[in-house]
């Protein structure tokens, strides 16, 4: 025999119960091996036609998966994986192999790892030295996992989004067992499972036993602690932390969690929302970054609320917190503004699509003014999709709005759930006397015709602050989704001309924005992402503030991308058949991701932006495709493609070697602007 095969028969061996050994808890591995065959058997009384809860995980890589997401596949593989488990690994091939005979089924194919001592980093090191080409769902709760029966690796779930079955239990095959392996299988047994399905049979044997390492889920052997999780102590307290600030009267949620009747009546739906991660809402993945404003539920939070339901929701002894929680009942739950905009009254009605709206109001104040804080208070939360508001010098003409107005001087971003904003410690928007403040309002129609007049709460420094904070976005106006595309990217990136204290993230796009992320590049070429948001959610946009703000130096960049499912198994995708360009309605879609900084340099007194050079590196940021700081024909269109052809923007190409660098742009604008200048006086 090789050392190859000796190795691997080895390896094999530690999965095995043939040596005479004494475990950790004195018994011996005959003894074990008795009480893993008892635990294997109760496993398979699992009925494999059992009902399939919809659950959300991410992978080794940060993305995210829903299993109900495809509910017109034939059928969805999931492999149990564990880290160091030979069984695995020596399946793998053979798992590929089906898979890649499947590849033109339109069957996806995954792993699925509880283990509790295993993490992401250590999944995903596996993962690439193994070679696994397909996602690992990471389980970190073990939910899933106990939902599913799960007993040991390398089992093999086949489910139907008929409705929801496990037609297929058992291995891929018949070539492995403890210790020993076959060169080739004699059965095929996930294969001819998938056979089946395709063929709208069922598979022969739908239950067989599998070989593998056993999958510690500690919490199936405490089903009977879990009636005795308290209701009064543990649940209600949770609940009133992180859902009852929504879930009150008069609140954005559609339920107020007023009394223990109400979150018993509603446990089953508790438990697929936080299985789902659907709630509480919050898109961040938690392995990259930490935020002020994070919202959500811990692993042991989670584990602790779904079995307590899944315990039957047990009432128990002692008070209880929801029935004496007093509601926020303030409008402004940072106190009395220092001063009051009323948006005008705008007629939403029952159904259709409302356009955008662009109201103004005049500023009342006489002199200048530095904010600190902004509050914005819907009319009817019903309706009011988001805000967006800033405040100008200038006076828009009737009819003139249109909304990139607000980002003059941009205040605040209003979502459902986040309503205020106070700005980072020593810093502030200054708001000059006269002009106007402006308001970008999106209307999402609720079923009943209702007016909406929305107010701005604004708070104000004593004396000015140290530092200016300021706003831009990482934006792409040229988008063009293709047809049917799933996982489309489109990017955009924004170079800092001076170092830069970034303090908050805002990626939007919409129906179509599948995930965002935000990635710094430094001058060094290091690379990191800041903030990723692998499920991005339409109705839940968040605001992301950064728990330290991060200093960049001049020349680093911060690069938005998101990717776009234009398919029809994206529910919410209104035209999967259409090329979707940029536009403000919902229908169309954008890549947007705003961002609040500070020039670290600058100070409310000393002032280094250069709105000039501010404006066109937003506009190389989507313009420059390739990133490589520089535009060719090929980047161009419109005015400035007519441009280039005629020669007046080549120009500008001081060192002839036909493209333009931003330098090279900059400066024909900045000769343009003072041509401007001198021909006004």
């Amino acid at each position: 025999m090789r050392l190859v095969g000796i190795f691997a028969a080895l390896a094999l061996a530690a999965c095995s119960a043939e040596t005479e050994t004494v475990s950790t808890d004195g018994a011996t591995d005959a003894q074990d091996s008795a009480r893993q065959s008892t635990v294997v058997e109760a496993s398979y009384q699992v009925d494999p036609n059992e009902y399939v809860d919809n659950f959300s995980l991410l992978d080794h890589k940060g993305r995210a998966h829903e299993l109900y997401y495809y509910q017109d596949a034939p059928a969805i593989v999931v492999m149990i994986q564990g880290n160091g488990c030979p069984i695995v690994r020596n399946a793998w091939s053979d798992f590929k192999a089906v898979k890649d005979s499947f590849a033109d089924k339109g069957i996806p194919f995954y792993m699925l790892n509880a283990n509790k001592q295993d993490t992401r980093d250590t999944v995903n090191a596996e993962a690439e030295e193994f070679a696994y080409d397909i996602p690992v769902l990471i389980d970190e709760t073990q939910l899933v996992a106990e939902s599913l029966g799960v007993k040991r690796t390398a089992e093999v779930l086949v489910i139907s989004p008929e409705d929801w079955s496990v037609v297929y239990r058992g291995p891929v095959n018949d070539r492995l067992d403890y210790g020993q392996q076959k060169a080739e299988a004699g059965e095929h047994y996930l294969a001819d499972a998938l056979t089946a399905v395709l063929a709208g049979e069922q598979p022969q044997e739908r239950l067989r036993r599998s070989k593998g390492c056993i999958v510690n889920l500690p919490e199936t052997a405490k089903r009977a602690d879990h009636a005795a999780i308290s209701y009064s102590e543990t649940i209600a307290p949770m609940l009133e932390k992180n859902c009852a600030s929504c879930h009150e009267e008069g609140g954005i949620a559609p339920w107020a969690m007023t009394d223990y009747s109400m979150i018993e009546g509603f446990a089953p739906m508790i438990r697929e929302v936080v299985r789902t991660k659907r709630m509480p809402p919050w898109s961040a993945d938690p392995h990259i970054g930490t935020f002020t404003n994070a919202r959500g539920l811990t692993i042991e939070e989670k584990k602790t609320l779904v079995h307590w339901i899944e315990a039957g929701a047990p009432r128990g002894d002692g008070p209880d917190p929801l029935e004496t929680r007093v509601a926020n009942a303030t409008k402004w739950p940072l106190g009395e503004p220092d001063l009051i905009i009323e948006a005008p009254a705008f007629d939403v009605p029952a159904s259709g699509i409302v356009d955008y709206q662009f109201p103004t109001v005049l500023n009342p104040m006489d002199r200048d003014v530095w904010v600190r804080a902004v509050t914005v208070v819907p009319g009817d939360k019903t309706v009011v999709h988001h805000a967006l508001v800033g405040s100008s010098e200038q006076v828009t003409k009737p009819g003139e709005g249109d909304y990139q107005d607000v980002f003059d001087n941009y205040l605040i971003g209003f979502v459902p759930g986040a309503e205020s904003y106070i700005y980072p410690e020593g810093t502030g928007v200054q708001v000059r006397a006269g002009g106007e403040f402006r308001f970008q309002m999106h209307y999402t129609t609720s079923g009943r015709a209702t007016t909406d007049k929305t107010l701005l709460g604004l708070y104000f420094h004593d004396t000015p602050p140290n530092y200016p904070l300021r706003q831009q976005v990482a934006l792409n106006v040229a988008l063009g989704i293709p047809p049917n595309s799933v996982d489309h990217k489109e990017q955009a990136y924004f170079e800092f001309d001076n170092p830069a204290t970034i303090y908050m993230l805002f990626p939007h796009s919409h129906y179509r924005g599948k995930s965002s992320v935000f990635d710094l590049v430094y001058p060094d070429g290091r690379e990191e992402t800041i903030l990723s948001v692998p499920d991005y959610d339409f109705n839940w946009q968040h605001t992301y503030s950064l728990a330290e703000p991060i200093d960049v130096p001049k020349g680093a960049r911060l690069i938005h991308r998101t990717l776009y499912d234009n398919t029809a198994r994206n529910l919410a995708n209104p035209n999967p058949d259409r090329t979707v360009p940029w536009g403000l309605q919902s229908h169309d879609e954008m890549l947007y991701g705003s961002f609040m900084f500070r020039w670290t340099e600058e100070t409310a007194e000393n002032t280094v932006h250069d709105p000039l050079q501010f404006n066109i590196r937003q506009f190389y940021g989507f313009a420059d495709k390739d990133m490589d700081g520089k535009l060719v024909r090929a980047e161009v269109w419109g005015g400035l493609a007519r441009a280039w052809d005629n020669g007046s923007l080549m120009a500008a190409d001081v060192d002839g070697d036909d493209a333009l660098s931003f330098q090279e742009y900059y400066n024909m604008q900045l000769a343009q602007m003072k041509a401007r200048r001198q021909n006004s006086r």
